[in-house]
């Protein structure tokens, strides 16, 4: 009999991909949604979290649990609004299903959250991150701490959780790396800011083997670092995009203050430096990377545009 894997923010860019990985591994996917929606063999479930509401077979059903919902980090400027729905929307949801598992039978096996490197703060320099490093101080800290606060409750409950810490997810389905390689496909791409800052990565092939892993392996608990082994620097990362395309940089790096104009705030998470090291799944698991280097992640989701336009 097949195991059912129910998902919150089935629909974004990591939840699409997992889905249809799931699908293939011959596990049954459902979603909580906010809306009754038809999807290709997931069964769609709702939820209400400002009223509480959640449907019982969802969980009722459910041998496992990820949870991918959040309002998107970069989706707009940073206004006392918007960082209020940054933080509710990642930590009410989990704290209403975490009042609904309380005192019930259900089934489930393993809790997998997803949590984010701002963890650490949005600006660390050259300094290597571990899962033990201490959380920073800025918003995407308070907002990743939370948010791993929240995922304590299913813990508490007795269900084995796991929160992976995830770096900057490179696919071409969406996230940063679209909008990194457009304007080198156009010839005017250059580095962001000193262009020295370390961006810590991974390939959302390898992030979704993560998730399944968590799901699979009883030996997973507690915080992962969800980063390639090799974090890059955005200098780098904009030479080997433009080296794959066959585009030339012609330009000057984007200056920090040009940035801080158009994004505000939320420059910080470009111009921000994070060195993030895999420590816990290099030490402590048998997980196999498909994409160890950013030329090998690059490589693979750049092939269909190599030479495009030129």
């Amino acid at each position: 009999m097949s195991k059912t894997v129910l998902i919150t923010g089935g629909t974004g860019m990591i939840g699409t991909r997992l889905t249809a990985l799931l699908l293939e591994k011959g596990y049954e996917v459902s979603y909580l949604s906010r809306k009754k929606k038809n999807i290709p063999n997931v069964k769609v479930y709702t939820w209400d979290v400002a009223k509480g509401i959640i449907e019982e077979e969802a969980l009722a059903k459910a041998d496992y649990l990820i949870h991918l919902a959040g309002a998107g980090i970069a989706d707009g400027r940073w206004t006392n609004e918007r960082k209020q729905e940054i933080i509710t929307s990642r930590t009410q949801s989990i704290e209403l299903i975490a009042r609904h598992l309380q005192g019930r039978p259900y089934k489930l096996k393993a809790f997998v959250s997803s949590s984010g490197i701002g963890f650490y703060g949005a600006n660390t320099g050259d300094t290597k991150l571990t899962e033990e490093t201490r959380s920073g101080t800025d918003f995407l800290a308070h907002v990743t701490r939370s948010w791993e606060n929240a995922s304590e409750l299913i813990h508490n409950v007795g269900i084995r959780t796991t929160k992976l810490r995830t770096g900057v997810v490179l696919s071409m389905e969406g996230g940063a790396l679209p909008k990194i390689a457009m304007p080198i496909r156009w010839g005017v791409g250059s580095p962001l800011g000193s262009g020295k800052q370390w961006l810590s990565w991974i390939h959302i092939e390898d992030l979704c083997a993560m998730y399944i892993e968590a799901l699979e392996n009883e030996k997973w608990s507690g915080i992962y670092n969800a980063v390639a082994p090799t974090p890059v620097t955005n200098e780098e990362l904009t030479r080997q995009i433009a080296g794959i395309l066959k585009k030339p940089l012609w330009l000057p790096n984007v200056p920090s203050f040009a940035l801080r104009l158009v994004f505000g705030q939320l420059a910080d998470t470009v111009l921000g430096s994070n060195f993030v090291v895999n420590h816990r799944i290099a030490k402590a698991t048998n997980f196999t990377y498909s994409f160890k280097s950013v030329s090998e992640a690059l490589q693979d989701l750049l092939k269909s545009q190599k030479g495009h336009d030129s």
